[in-house]
């Protein structure tokens, strides 16, 4: 009688993936997403990436400095039934123009589509004083996507106040899932993260100071043909191409940064 019950939980378990992966795969392939989005598939590979952080669709997730939604457009339809997305960006209200600007023009992009983004929830991260995103102990996974160079120059203790909060938004057990532009360990990194390249160790370390543990690391989104030594950084490559037309053709072959792909989780 054990075994039957204990087969028929390992069924259920079983059926519940395949349909959490049937919707992550839904939402990859979904008409919301843009075709210069999509291209970009290949090089940040999104669903073996969620997949290695374990998202599921009843999760509540932070996603932190959305950008331009690049990601959005794959965890707000995922989320909307059964979870609850929290896109922390910019403070409409911010007191910096441009802060200002980029918050609407996210939302612009949300009341766009209705249908896919209606059950977005906002929240403010805007560093390095504005934390207002999710209430302590809500969140069951907070992610961030090739932002953390951008935070360093707010020095070490404003760092650790930001790593703070997305540790205390946490629940017990609750993932952090980072992917970050990673520099050569035997590379210098400069103060304040100038090239956009970071040293892992030194992202695990700012992590593991605010109370998470390494729980795994992945190299899904490492690109050994990316030297990180490049004229004005990480912004020479694909997509943004910084250099514009100065070898245009050798940064298109090297493809998007080498990166780093961490799975903290909070104890």
């Amino acid at each position: 009688m054990k075994r039957l019950f204990l087969a028929a939980l390992l069924a259920c378990a079983g059926s519940a993936s395949a349909l959490a992966d049937d919707a992550l795969k839904a939402a990859l392939g979904g008409a919301q997403r843009s075709a210069a989005n999509t291209a970009r598939d290949t090089a940040r590979h999104p669903y073996e990436t969620l997949r290695f952080f374990g998202i599921r669709p009843d999760m509540t997730v932070v996603e932190l400095a959305p950008g331009g939604g690049w990601y959005t457009e794959i965890l707000a339809p995922y989320l909307r039934e059964r979870g609850q997305l929290i896109a922390a960006g910019d403070d409409p209200q911010s007191s910096d123009a441009d802060a200002r600007r980029g918050a609407a023009r996210f939302q612009q992009k949300l009341a766009a589509s209705p249908a896919v983004f209606d059950k977005v929830k906002s929240g403010v991260f805007e560093p390095p004083h504005t934390y207002r995103f999710a209430a302590k102990g809500s969140a069951d996974m907070v992610l961030t996507f090739r932002n953390i160079h951008n935070w360093i120059p707010a020095g070490p203790d404003k760092l650790a106040t930001l790593f703070a909060s997305v540790y205390d938004s946490l629940k017990p057990g609750g993932v952090f899932g980072v992917v970050e532009h990673r520099l050569p360990a035997a590379r210098a990194q400069d103060a304040e993260a100038s090239s956009g390249y970071l040293h892992e160790a030194y992202v695990i370390g700012l992590a593991e100071a605010a109370g998470f543990k390494l729980a795994a690391r992945s190299e899904i989104n490492a690109n050994p043909r990316d030297t990180a030594d490049h004229q004005n950084g990480v912004w020479a490559l694909p997509p943004t191409y910084a250099n514009k037309d100065v070898e245009r053709a050798r940064y298109t072959a090297i493809g998007e940064s080498d990166r780093m792909t961490l799975k903290f989780v909070k104890p």
